[in-house]
C-alpha cells in the first residue's frame, strides 16, 4: 500500500502523527508538505497528493486543513478524485465502502488526533463494494 499526505499549516502536527503511523503498519507514505506550522496556502499541497492518486502513482491520499472543506475542495477539481470530508470512523468506512472515495480530507481544527489516526487506518483498510455503488460512483465524474 502506498499513500501520499499533504496538509496546510492547521494540519501539520496531525500529518507528522498519522505518517508514524501509517510506517509503522507498513504503508509507504510520500509526504507532500508542508513541513511546519507556517502559514500556506492549502492548494499547493493538495494538487500534487491528487495528482500522485490521479496518476496511479499511490493507492490512496490523506489531506488535512483547519476544516477539511479547503481541501477536499481543491483535491475535487481533479478528475477522477474522490476525496471524503469525514469527521468519524463510520463515515471513512463508508466513504470507501460505497463512494470509493480515494483521499480522505480531515478537518484538525474538529477531531482530535488519536481520531485522525483511527479515520486513515479505517479508509486505507476498507475496500469498495462495487455491485449497486459502482453505478452511483460512474455518475459522479462531469470532466
Amino acid at each position: 500500500m502506498k499513500v501520499a499526505i499533504g496538509c496546510d499549516h492547521a494540519g501539520f502536527d496531525y500529518k507528522d502523527t498519522i505518517i508514524r503511523v501509517l510506517k509503522k503498519e507498513g504503508v509507504e507514505v510520500i509526504d507532500k508538505g508542508t513541513y511546519s506550522t507556517d502559514s500556506v496556502d492549502y492548494p499547493d499541497f493538495v494538487h500534487p497528493v491528487a495528482d500522485l492518486v490521479e496518476n496511479g502513482s499511490v493507492n490512496l491520499g490523506v489531506l488535512i486543513c483547519g476544516s477539511g472543506n479547503g481541501v477536499s475542495m481543491s483535491a475535487n477539481k481533479h478528475k477522477n478524485i474522490r476525496a471524503a470530508l469525514c469527521w468519524k470512523n463510520e463515515i471513512a468506512s463508508l466513504a470507501r465502502q460505497h463512494n470509493d472515495a480515494n483521499i480522505i480530507s480531515i478537518p484538525a481544527r474538529f477531531v482530535s488526533a488519536r481520531l485522525a489516526r483511527q479515520m486513515v487506518r479505517t479508509f486505507i483498510s476498507t475496500e469498495f463494494e462495487g455491485g449497486r455503488h459502482q453505478r452511483r460512483v460512474d455518475k459522479i465524474s462531469k470532466c
